[in-house]
């Protein structure tokens, strides 16, 4: 019977996509935010170092002990071993290994503190008045009515701003490599119009001042938690408290979650839902005589 069963021609057999793990890793990585790609990699390296084994070698107990290793918060923890179940699931996926022992490791649950980084509305418009006027406080209003992702709004060039009816829009390119526009207030827009001056089109939108590029993410972390400072706030504020502040706050005003949704280029629905759960309008409690 076996003489019957052609041979499979050698053209049409799948090539290997990785023969070792530093290629597999390289794969994994393609493509990947400069940020995300270092944090991968340090956590890879973490859980190499530990197991002292290759890919293929590595057992469902190395990874619940490695697991046990891990100091520091949840989310930590949760960061650390996502990752570690990603490149063991692209793994499985190329053909690489059988089966990924990571898919028996469940990523531990964390307490969601979103609540605790929404800032009250009255709260951010005072970090925006108490910082100087110039580059320092349109990009505080931009990451507020935008909702940006820090490294979004660190890329944005003025040829990314266009008119849009009676105001404009800014286009931005970020995680997941989306890309999309937010139209602005219409005083933002004419505020904006003022602060670009003669600058081009290749110009970015918020420059350095110790070199001729975009500022960058630890720079904007120091303007952000500045301007927090002269607030009063003795929270460590970062750039992304104003994409919360955004979602939530512009749900408080009767934006329809879709579009909130669409504004953060948010993955799914469900992601925007988070803020309407970490601020509810109504509670059972509210109803109980206490």
């Amino acid at each position: 019977m076996t003489d019957l069963v052609p041979a499979v021609p050698a053209l049409l057999q799948s090539p290997a996509q990785a023969d070792t793990d530093v290629q597999l890793i390289e794969l994994w990585l393609h493509a990947r935010s400069l940020n995300t790609r270092l944090a991968y990699e340090n956590d890879i390296a973490r859980f190499f170092k530990f197991v002292g084994k290759s890919i293929r070698e590595v057992t469902l107990r190395d990874f619940q002990m490695f697991s046990d290793s891990i100091e520091g918060s949840v989310s930590t923890k949760r960061r650390v071993i996502a990752a570690i179940k990603s490149l063991f699931s692209f793994a499985l996926k190329l053909g690489y290994v059988r089966f990924s022992v990571a898919a028996a490791i469940r990523v531990p649950k964390a307490m969601d503190r979103l609540a605790e980084r929404i800032l009250p509305e009255a709260k951010i418009h005072e970090i925006i008045a108490l910082t100087p006027e110039g580059r320092d406080r349109m990009l505080l209003r931009l990451l507020y009515a935008t909702g940006a992702r820090v490294s979004e709004i660190c890329a944005v060039k003025w040829r990314d701003v266009q008119a849009n009816g009676d105001s404009g829009q800014i286009t931005l390119f970020g995680k997941g490599g989306k890309t999309h526009a937010v139209v602005l207030p219409s005083t933002l827009w004419n505020d904006l119009a003022v602060y670009r001056a003669e600058a081009d089109d290749d110009s970015p939108l918020f420059p350095s001042r110790k070199s001729s590029g975009h500022l960058d993410r630890s720079q904007v972390l120091r303007i952000v938690q500045n301007a927090a400072r002269r607030a009063k706030i003795r929270h460590k504020v970062s750039p992304h408290w104003f994409r919360h502040a955004h979602a939530s706050h512009s749900m408080d005003r009767g934006a329809p979650v879709h579009v909130v949704s669409a504004t953060l280029a948010h993955s799914s629905i469900a992601i925007t839902g988070r803020y309407l759960h970490a601020k509810p309008a109504e509670s059972s409690a509210k109803f109980l005589a206490v």
